[in-house]
């Protein structure tokens, strides 16, 4: 019926405008949308596909706890700062209870050989100790299981906790995503302190829809958040966005992320201005799979310049856990992967939204 309406309501226009003297023409018109970018799903198709992107969502951050990949963050002091103040680039490597952050230089290779070895040994006994089956091992498992539990509950809650309102369809690259705006549904009752932030929080979804896949995210603090009691608070008109691509069949996992958050810690202010590019994404395993591919990278002449030993590249990210732990997979055989340190791929920077052109 909308895609009908807009039609309509152009073709109409479009009448009044021939019918005016030839002396005094009327303003040429934009062409109407295509059909296919203002139809609509109907309320069946959209719950459903609504219920396939949360079921997606979890699994690829589960997927998050056996991919290293590289990080470059940029810290501003304020938003529409065009050069950050600070750059730091890191190699990050799922160790089965957390992660572990190995930093680099500039180019996001090694700084200091001798550095980056002690980096990698630190590196290798984590994922020694996460790789055996004691009670201790057995306890930090059953914790990270309960903190993933809970970001699940996260997700799910975002269902009920946001009307979505289909917009229109977006070409990105060879895509078109679905756009919706997010609105906080009066009906929903917060079951946490953490669900309770939705009932504050108004944007915008972009849905792959072949995929089922979230493949963009931006959102605003619509009214000014407490976070315990007077402790701290976010203020109204702090922004967040992310934006995810598929890095391997069925996989979407983060590409760039940015937080501009201001707000007041006790009686004293702060801000967040941060820009974080993900790249080089790479299926290195849980630890038990992890720990024979850094051992051979510290056999190599230069760790961290030369190939990086992986697993094998047709491993499935199908077959990644719901929770983790000491003996989610065997060992296999280290192949080399094309995979080297490098340049951070990263895209120009994001500007804040705009929020004339675009109310949220």
């Amino acid at each position: 019926m909308r895609a009908c309406t807009s039609i309509l309501l152009a073709a109409l226009f479009l009448t009044l405008a021939g019918r005016a003297p030839a002396q005094d023409p009327a303003p040429a018109s934009p062409p109407p949308l295509p059909p296919l970018l203002t139809l609509a799903p109907d309320e069946a198709g959209q719950s459903t596909l609504l219920d396939r992107v949360i079921a997606n969502q979890k699994k690829d951050e589960a997927a998050l706890d056996l991919y290293e990949r590289l990080e470059r963050l940029e810290i501003r002091k304020n938003a529409a700062d065009p050069q950050p103040a600070q750059v730091k680039i890191s190699r990050v490597v799922p160790v089965g209870t957390g992660t572990d952050r190995i930093p680099l230089g500039p180019d996001a290779t090694p700084a200091d050989p001798a550095a980056y070895r002690a980096e990698l040994l630190k590196l290798e006994r984590a994922l020694a100790w996460a790789a055996e089956d004691g009670a201790a091992q057995l306890d930090a498992y059953a914790k990270i299981a309960r903190k993933h539990k809970d970001r699940d509950a996260l997700i799910a809650a975002t269902r009920s906790a946001f009307l979505y309102t289909f917009v229109t369809r977006e070409p990105r690259g060879d895509r078109l995503l679905a756009k919706f705006r997010m609105a906080p549904n009066p009906a929903y009752k917060p079951t946490s302190r953490s669900t309770a932030f939705f009932t504050k929080v108004r944007g915008f979804v972009w849905i792959d829809e072949s995929s089922s896949q979230l493949a963009r995210v931006e959102g605003e603090i619509a009214s000014d958040i407490s976070i315990g009691g007077f402790l701290a608070k976010v203020y109204r008109g702090s922004h967040f966005m992310q934006e995810r691509y598929e890095v391997a069949p069925g996989l979407w996992l983060p590409s760039f992320s940015q937080y501009d958050f201001d707000g007041r810690k006790i009686f004293l202010p702060f801000s967040i201005h941060e820009r974080t590019f993900f790249s080089r994404y790479h299926l290195i395993g849980p630890p038990k799979d992890a720990l024979p591919l850094i051992r051979a990278e510290l056999a190599s002449p230069e760790p961290g310049r030369s190939q990086i030993p992986t697993r094998p590249e047709s491993a499935s990210p199908a077959s990644v856990p719901s929770a983790p732990g000491p003996a989610t997979a065997a060992p296999t055989t280290p192949a080399v992967s094309t995979f080297k340190p490098g340049p951070v791929a990263h895209g120009p920077p994001r500007q804040p939204h705009n929020s004339a052109s675009d109310p949220l």
